[in-house]
């Protein structure tokens, strides 16, 4: 019974000997071929980090640093081709010390309206919130010598009037937020209700009617309110307006009696110098008939 146990328990040392050769070598394989997997994914990660995304919410990051941001649109050509070399500028964008980003125009239309983007793609530079528009050429070495060479020196900047945070740009990003979404409503009412094209013309053209209609009411309300009308006018105003034109009569009336004055004292001068004037005349007379009467009785 002994030597069954014995050969019993051996064998079952054996078994779990031969198991655990077995993982050892089983890990062994696979480690280095978990080593590989790592290695060739983890660059690929560290790449796409190297590009940043910029949206509507985290757009004002790129006012603090130096940043070169390219505006594209998935359905053009031209930003197709451009994909690639951006990603291979990105991948320098650390150690130039310049942060690449990319703008989807089509996802964020707020940006679109913001940096006023009318051709795709379009490239901005950006230093401490300073923005100029990039017409080089676009390969990653011209990008590369853009930077190390400063050359965005050479480009006059965005005016203050026109750049990303002023209130002009912030009203044109709200405008074309407006335009993407009735775009978005009406190709849920075509698309997913099914009403036709010339009815969701209509409906747009009530609603901006009616909203018309209502913001002219809110104004006139808030006209009445900041200046209102004489029937919900009070008593103190009407008081207060009545004696405003009573002084205003009063020194009317004061200016007309002291001009009036002035006339009075300027013909009471006119007449006294017109008599002193008649008064030295009849002098002059009297003194010419005395000279005359002496020479003619000289004569006789």
């Amino acid at each position: 019974m002994r030597i069954g146990v014995n050969m019993a328990a051996s064998v079952s040392g054996r078994r779990r000997e031969t198991r655990t050769l077995s993982q050892l070598n089983s890990v062994s394989v696979l480690y280095p071929v978990l080593v590989l997997y790592c290695l060739s994914v983890l660059p690929v990660a560290a790449k796409r980090d190297n590009l940043r995304v910029i949206t509507d919410e985290n757009w004002e990051e790129i006012l603090t640093g130096e940043w070169m941001i390219e505006f594209y649109a998935p359905w053009c050509p031209a930003c197709q081709q451009l994909q690639s070399v951006w990603k291979e500028f990105a991948d320098w964008g650390e150690d130039i010390g310049v942060s690449i980003a990319k703008v989807d125009v089509t996802e964020q239309p707020g940006l679109s309206g913001r940096f006023i983007i009318t051709a795709l793609p379009a490239i901005y530079h950006c230093k401490d919130g300073v923005f100029r528009r990039y017409q080089g050429a676009r390969t990653k070495e011209d990008f590369l010598s853009f930077i190390d060479e400063k050359k965005w020196q050479n480009i006059e900047p965005v005016s203050s009037w026109f750049g990303p945070s002023s209130l002009m740009m912030n009203m044109m990003s709200a405008l074309f937020k407006l335009s993407m979404f009735i775009r978005q409503c009406h190709a849920y009412l075509t698309e997913q209700v099914g009403i036709p094209v010339w009815g969701s013309y209509i409906i747009f053209g009530l609603v901006t009617l009616f909203s018309g209609l209502t913001l002219g009411l809110v104004l006139v309300f808030l006209a009445d309110f900041v200046f209102p009308s004489r029937r919900f006018s009070s008593s103190a105003y009407y008081q207060k307006k009545h004696a405003m034109e009573q002084a205003r009569l009063r020194q009317q009336l004061e200016e007309e009696q002291e001009a009036d004055g002035e006339e009075e004292e300027d013909e009471d001068e006119y007449v006294g110098s017109v008599e002193e004037w008649s008064r030295e005349g009849v002098k002059e007379d009297t003194v010419r008939r005395r000279a005359a009467g002496g020479g003619e009785e000289e004569d006789t």
